[in-house]
């Protein structure tokens, strides 16, 4: 068997330190500004920007998890738990969003008057946290979900609190009240939209599929085609972290194959090439009794 490990994972303990503290102080002046202001629009932004202070937390446990060793009982350490964040998290919007829209209903059909330059003011303000913490993320979210996940809802919430600005701004300049509620529902669709794919490749990751944007088909081409590689069979492909990809394949090679040099090349290649973490390959003789787990 040829094992690739590479298991250093950058910390963003400060980043998850400074975005969960601006936050939280966020929640606390939009939300008493909402109220004092009556409007549904900050009140349902401050709600949402708790749940990301929430999504920040779990997020922040599974990367320090993710740095666990590993045990006799878990074999692969705590690193999967990042998944588990990615999913949780994606669930815990959902259902804030379901509450936002269901008070977004009720004041549509009993509108309330709101204090246009509050909300202007207030949501300024979080267009500025809002983008300052999405920033702490930005290099790591093309490469670990759980971190895009953080960079996602950060970066969702800077573009929300710019249209609750801009909706303060029409109230001011119109007077019709029943922009506040709309406008919510209209978070609640932006939200929801960029929210979904997380939830669903935070999914496929908890059942083991296919990491998005890992080449399946090209990784078993090259395995076929290495030299003296007479056959590929058992071959999975599957996410130990949402930042490592994990791969297992039996190759049935032919006699006189030089062993040690295809798994080194293999193993490199699926490293470079394709981005395996951790590559586990059984070889086979050609001649040798059929493997159970070849179809």
């Amino acid at each position: 068997m040829a094992h690739h490990h590479n298991h250093q994972v950058k910390s963003y303990n400060r980043a998850f330190a400074i975005g969960i503290g601006l936050n939280i102080a966020f929640v606390l002046v939009e939300l008493a500004y909402g109220l004092a202001a009556d409007s549904l629009a900050l009140i349902a932004d401050a709600g949402h920007n708790f749940s990301d202070v929430l999504s920040l937390v779990l997020a922040w446990g599974a990367s320090y998890l993710a740095t666990k060793a590993a045990t006799d009982k878990r074999t692969y350490g705590y690193r999967k738990v990042t998944i588990l964040a990615s999913l949780a998290n994606a669930i815990l919007l959902l259902l804030a969003l379901g509450a936002i829209a269901w008070e977004a209903l009720h004041r549509l059909w009993n509108p309330q008057l709101v204090e246009g330059m509050t909300v202007i003011l207030v949501a300024g303000i979080g267009v500025v946290i809002n983008t300052l913490t999405a920033l702490l993320f930005l290099s790591g979210q093309k490469h670990d979900l759980n971190i895009r996940g953080a960079f996602l809802h950060m970066a969702a919430d800077a573009a929300i609190s710019l249209g609750v600005a801009l909706g303060g701004a029409l109230i001011l300049w119109t007077g019709w009240v029943l922009i506040d509620p709309i406008l919510s529902l209209a978070i609640v669709l932006i939200i929801l939209l960029a929210t979904w794919s997380l939830l669903r490749e935070s999914m496929d990751l908890a059942m083991d599929s296919v990491p998005q944007g890992t080449d399946l088909a090209g990784i078993r081409a090259y395995l076929k085609n290495l030299p003296g590689v007479a056959q590929l069979h058992d071959l999975h492909v599957w996410a130990l972290s949402t930042s490592e990809v994990a791969l297992s394949a039996h190759l049935v090679v032919r006699d006189g194959t030089d062993c040690p040099k295809l798994l080194q090349d293999a193993q490199k290649q699926l490293h470079d090439a394709f981005g395996i973490e951790h590559a586990t390959i059984q070889l086979e003789p050609e001649d040798a009794v059929d493997c159970p787990l070849n179809p």
